[in-house]
């Protein structure tokens, strides 16, 4: 008797499964609540040390601090892991692909013999000489009617992978007396809703397929969790409850996609220096803020990284680690 309770304490601290493992104990009071203790001390471990492997952490100049004193290549040195061969022939459309860190995708895609399809709401003379594949000009990501437009000024067929980049971020610090609803409701409507306008016209007129995948660039800054450590004080509401908001439509729409085979990436870029950030400049090298072509190598490693099995992941493009909800 004692062996089988050895045997099946051993089986359910594994599986996880506490009320089941006392149950298929001897009737010892004493023995089922060792049984319970030692099967929940031994998951509680098995936690803690998932947990501190599967997630990155949310103070940034102390993650960058220990990349350093790590000498995480992962983290200091992309090109360390970065195979891009897998981009070479892959039509790929990105929107905002005009500036900032969607003109960086799309440089670091043609450099690597990517097909590009921007998707923008005017070109520029930088866009314009990556020569695209094609340009679907016009297209504000706020507006149901352009949106409903794109998969129709695509001419080319289907596209390998969608990168949902295109964002806004109000620059004054909102407070609770310098709130601004109009702003938050337009970083909502941008963030959240204009990544599914866009994976929407593309997927119900054929031009996402499955085998195709989509990457949604979101931000830290929607992670719930992390609000205590990175707003100590609160305030940026529009900006954190957008990238929340874009965080559950992209969650549900990996959820939906699943049986479509078609992956979804949830991908934080990492600190970028872009005009996007630049109210935060005095802090860049504190915290580890890299060029934005840099960030583009970071973003394009954890594309090729999406799969099925990956899919709906809140990635932190970074250190490659997960951010919690």
């Amino acid at each position: 008797m004692q062996s089988l309770a050895k045997s099946l304490t051993l089986f359910f601290a594994t599986s996880g499964s506490l009320s089941l493992a006392t149950a298929f104990a001897p009737k010892s009071a004493a023995l089922t609540r060792s049984v319970s203790t030692i099967s929940s001390r031994r998951i509680s471990t098995t936690i803690a040390m998932s947990d501190a492997e599967r997630y990155t952490i949310p103070d940034q100049p102390a993650r960058f601090a220990r990349a350093k004193k790590e000498n995480n290549k992962r983290y200091l040195d992309i090109e360390s892991v970065y195979d891009p061969s897998y981009l070479k022939g892959k039509r790929v459309a990105i929107t905002g692909a005009n500036r900032g860190i969607g003109l960086a995708l799309a440089t670091e895609l043609v450099a690597q013999g990517g097909k590009l399809v921007a998707i923008v709401r005017a070109s520029s003379e930088e866009l314009d000489a990556l020569n695209p594949d094609e340009v679907v000009i016009g297209i504000d990501v706020a507006s149901d009617e352009a949106c409903d437009t794109i998969a129709s000024k695509i001419t080319g067929g289907p596209v390998d992978i969608l990168i949902n980049n295109a964002g806004y971020f109000y620059e004054p610090v909102e407070m609770i007396d310098s709130l601004n609803f109009k702003e938050e409701l337009k970083m909502i409507d941008i963030c959240a809703l204009g990544p599914l306008r866009v994976s929407a016209n593309l997927y119900n007129n054929g031009i996402l397929k499955e085998g195709s995948s989509i990457a949604m660039i979101t931000s830290q800054g929607g992670s719930i969790d992390w609000r205590t450590t990175q707003n100590p004080n609160g305030g940026d509401y529009g900006h954190h409850m957008s990238k929340a908001a874009a965080n559950m439509a992209c969650v549900l729409l990996s959820q939906e996609f699943k049986d479509k085979k078609i992956p979804v990436g949830i991908l934080h870029p990492g600190f970028n220096k872009t005009g996007m950030t630049a109210k935060y400049k005095e802090i860049w090298e504190i915290e580890g803020a890299v060029d934005a072509s840099v960030g583009a190598k970071r973003v394009f490693h954890e594309i090729g990284q999406l799969s099925m099995e990956r899919t709906g992941l809140f990635i932190n493009c970074e250190d490659g680690l997960e951010i919690p909800w």
